[in-house]
């Protein structure tokens, strides 16, 4: 939030990482109940009962489908917000460590639970690509034998759009380098074992962890700039 940063489950214990609460896994709300618990505890620390005027930025993984579009809708209605802006995670992290040029740009991001690599071109995703398996699963492995098991994954994906890209944006993407998010960013030899076999540089933002919500976090705030030039909407991503 402006002036307060990021806001926390209040409740110490009962968060996501609790293990008493897990109401998103794989990307995906299984528990609408204690998602909307969650989300409730979260508005009433941070906006406060009247949220009349608030606006959220909810961003999703990138081939999250309508039914857990649907369900988002339904929790964040409840919230009683006057305005939703809704974006892919791929969208949220370029904007906070892509660069400023338009352009092909590939992100990839190394999550808990998921790993997806996601083409944008001139800002709207033109291929994505996406393993239900992230660092929760791998961290179950030799930790010597995790940086190649998790970039085998990232590079399987690439190879894979790289087959059907038929206008060359992967190469002009490739070239810029990509933008890497998530906390598999952070592991050791990571990012160098990506920007060797790919032969190119690799964008790391400050906090790999939290570049997505960050990056949404800037998308709010020119939001909050320029009211009359962001609509409500809660439609496909974008």
């Amino acid at each position: 939030m402006p002036g307060r940063g990021l806001v926390l489950d209040p409740l110490p214990g009962t968060g996501p990482d609790s293990g008493d609460e897990r109401p998103v896994r794989r990307g995906r709300i299984v528990d609408p109940e204690s998602c909307g618990r969650l989300l409730g505890r979260i508005a009433d620390a941070a906006l406060g009962p009247d949220r009349s005027d608030s606006v959220i930025v909810l961003s999703h993984p990138v081939l999250a489908g309508a039914e857990h579009r649907t369900a988002a809708r339904a929790l964040l209605a409840g919230l009683g917000t006057s305005r939703v802006l809704v974006l892919s995670s791929a969208r949220a992290a370029a904007a906070y460590a892509g660069p400023r040029e338009t352009g092909p740009l590939l992100v990839v991001d190394m999550g808990a639970e998921l790993t997806e690599v996601t083409l944008l071109v001139n800002g709207l995703v033109a291929d994505a690509r996406q393993a239900e398996s992230g660092l929760d699963d791998l961290d179950r492995l030799d930790p010597a034998k995790l940086p190649a098991a998790l970039v085998r994954t990232v590079l399987d994906m690439i190879t894979s759009m790289w087959r059907h890209d038929r206008h060359g944006a992967i190469r002009g993407a490739l070239r810029k380098g990509p933008v890497l998010a998530g906390g598999g960013a952070l592991r050791a030899d990571v990012p160098d074992r990506i920007a060797r076999c790919l032969g190119t540089r690799v964008r790391l933002a400050d906090d790999p962890s939290t570049t997505v919500v960050r990056g949404a976090g800037q998308i709010l705030s020119s939001v909050l700039r320029r009211p009359a030039a962001s609509p409500e909407t809660f439609g496909p991503p974008r």
